[in-house]
């Protein structure tokens, strides 16, 4: 079995590396980044199964001959790229999957499901921890609910990480930023409306070691899916927020223009400040957590469904506690997204995900094995009212 990460030695890419290549499923795991020394040390790290190539996702040829007899594909580049990534899956007919679109782009993969169908394929789009866990317990939490009114969805995060920097990004910068530029999508009474980033306010409750968090509304994928995945149980609701330390520095960021890609005179030359930015946190080592620390960040999802059962409403909250990875030098959000990814692409090559065309998490990935496997890797996920045990994981 040879599996390919694409933006392999990137902040998430390097975590779904080493569980792939220390699972047991794959005998190859193929490391392609745009950097290549990035990808020989996500390779190096994760053992001799693992091998590190150069690639840039944007030569098309290039990716389809990299791809061709894989036997599935995991998208860790930056969101933007996923439409050209997974139009070169489809040439090569390959088994694909992302961690997220941020809902627009989300929405135009969608598109692609015709195409994927016919070659007897799979995509998954947004398969990784929020979206991708968020989006399988949504759906498994009101399987058994006569009607569904309501789903908001409430990410939380704390560091406990003693001496640990002020600022660090655990997750892409750039999409980051999108989220507190671009205005919030939400799901309204059967159709969407515009909310601006950052809106929507509140104080929550979440679990320990999160603890009380203020939360905002900001740009998503889980609403892109879930209001048609669940169009059948009348679903009028669905919301995507966000908050915790570094959330409001990256607000000011966004207000003072730095993610703007629009490109600026500066002492003669023409310069984006997105780029600019970029290149200052690469500089300053703010990418991942930094080398001598001992990772204690925490992350905590918490969706909270109204609905009705047997007539009766009822509130649940489905859960799901993301520790950090410190023996790996991983944060809670790399290890989550990385660890989805891997699972995912695991159950795709076992045959546990049978679905063909383009398929959001909730609609294909079978939530006893996926939550089973999470749980081995120490990522517990609860619905309340409580449930039966999850079977053990498969190994």
């Amino acid at each position: 079995m040879r599996a390919v990460v694409l933006g392999g030695g990137g902040l998430t890419g390097r975590c779904t590396v080493r569980d792939l290549a220390t699972g047991g499923v794959f005998d190859q795991v193929v490391v392609a980044d745009l950097d290549r020394a990035l990808a020989e040390a996500a390779a190096k790290a994760a053992g001799p199964k693992a091998s590190a190539t150069s690639l840039d996702v944007r030569d098309r040829a290039a990716v389809v001959a990299l791809l061709k007899g894989a036997d599935v594909v995991v998208n860790a580049v930056q969101y933007t790229f996923n439409l050209a990534v997974m139009e070169a899956a489809l040439e090569a007919r390959v088994p694909y999957l992302d961690f997220g679109g941020l809902f627009h782009m989300t929405r135009r993969q969608l598109a692609l499901d015709a195409a994927f169908r016919t070659a007897g394929r799979i995509a998954i789009p947004g398969l990784g921890q929020v979206p991708g866990v968020s989006n399988v317990l949504a759906m498994e939490a009101t399987g058994d609910l006569d009607h569904v009114e309501s789903i908001v969805i409430r990410d939380g995060w704390r560091d406990l990480t003693v001496g640990g920097p002020e600022i660090s990004f655990t997750w892409s910068p750039s999409t980051f930023l999108d989220e507190m530029i671009l205005p919030a999508m939400v799901f309204e009474n059967g159709g969407y409306r515009e909310q601006p980033p950052m809106s929507g306010a509140e104080e929550f409750d979440f679990a320990p070691p999160v603890g009380r968090t203020r939360v905002y509304r900001t740009l998503h994928s889980e609403p892109a899916t879930l209001p048609d995945s669940l169009k059948a149980k009348g679903l009028r609701h669905c919301e995507w927020k966000e908050g915790g330390p570094g959330i409001e520095v990256l607000r000011t960021m966004s207000l003072l223009g730095l993610g703007s890609e629009e490109a600026l005179p500066v002492g003669g030359a023409r310069v984006s400040p997105r780029e600019f930015t970029l290149a200052l946190l690469k500089r300053g080592k703010l990418l991942g957590a930094p080398e001598g620390i001992t990772v204690n960040d925490w992350e905590v999802c918490d969706l909270e469904i109204s609905g009705t059962k047997d007539g009766r409403p009822v509130v649940r909250h489905a859960l799901a506690r993301f520790p950090p990875r410190p023996d790996w030098h991983l944060t809670a959000t790399e290890y989550a997204v990385g660890v989805a990814g891997a699972i995912g692409a695991e159950l795709i090559v076992r045959g546990e995900i049978r679905a063909t065309g383009v398929v959001p998490p909730e609609r294909c990935v079978p939530p006893g094995p996926f939550r089973a496997a999470l749980a081995a890797r120490g990522i517990v996920t609860t619905i309340t009212p409580p449930e039966p045990p999850l079977p053990a994981a498969r190994t």
